[in-house]
C-alpha cells in the first residue's frame, strides 16, 4: 500500500457501476479504502475538503478511479483540475469508463490521465483488470510524496500554497 495515502477515490455517477467496482475492490482486500463520490464536483470537494467534506481527515487518496461521463463536472474537467494543481497533480488518476471513443482517449491523455481502462463487459476480465490496477498503482508504483493539504488553501482560482 502507498505510504502517502490510504484511500481509493472512486468517482462514478452510475450507482450499479460504483457498487460493482467497490465489490471487486473488496474481493482484493481494498473495501475499507474506497471512498465513492458520484460526480466531479463532489470529487473536487473531497480532495480540497470543501462543503460536505470540510471535516474530512486523513491524507489525499493514493489513487483516483475516474469515470468520464458525469453530471456537474465531467471526468475531463476533474483531470484538468487535478493535474493542474500543485497540491494534487502527483495523485495517479486512472480513467475507468465504458467509452472506447478515440476522442475520449485523446482528451483524457491530453488532460493528464495516468491510465485509461475501458470497462470490460465480461465480469472475469473486469476482476482481472481491477486486480492489476490495484496491484500496480497501490503496491508496485512509487508515487511522489504529497504536500500536506493543511499547507494549502483552495480558492476559486486554484490552490494557494
Amino acid at each position: 500500500m502507498s505510504k502517502n495515502a490510504d484511500v481509493i477515490l472512486l468517482v462514478e455517477d452510475n450507482a450499479a457501476d460504483a457498487e460493482l467496482t467497490t465489490m471487486v475492490l473488496a474481493r482484493y482486500g481494498f473495501q475499507h479504502l474506497v471512498t465513492h463520490v458520484s460526480d466531479g464536483q463532489q470529487a473536487m470537494d473531497y480532495l480540497y475538503r470543501r462543503n460536505e467534506f470540510a471535516d474530512r481527515t486523513g491524507a489525499l487518496p493514493a489513487l483516483i478511479l475516474l469515470d468520464l461521463k458525469m453530471p456537474l463536472l465531467d471526468g475531463i474537467g476533474v483531470l484538468e483540475q487535478v493535474k493542474g494543481s500543485e497540491l494534487l497533480h502527483n495523485i495517479p488518476v486512472v480513467v475507468l469508463t465504458s467509452s472506447t471513443e478515440p476522442s475520449d482517449l485523446l482528451k483524457a491523455y491530453n488532460a493528464g490521465t495516468n491510465a485509461y481502462i475501458a470497462k470490460p463487459t465480461d465480469f472475469s476480465q473486469f476482476l482481472a483488470s481491477m486486480k492489476h490496477v490495484c496491484e500496480f498503482w497501490l503496491k508496485i508504483n512509487q508515487t511522489a510524496p504529497q504536500p500536506s493539504i493543511a499547507s494549502a488553501r483552495s480558492t476559486g482560482f486554484g490552490d494557494l500554497l
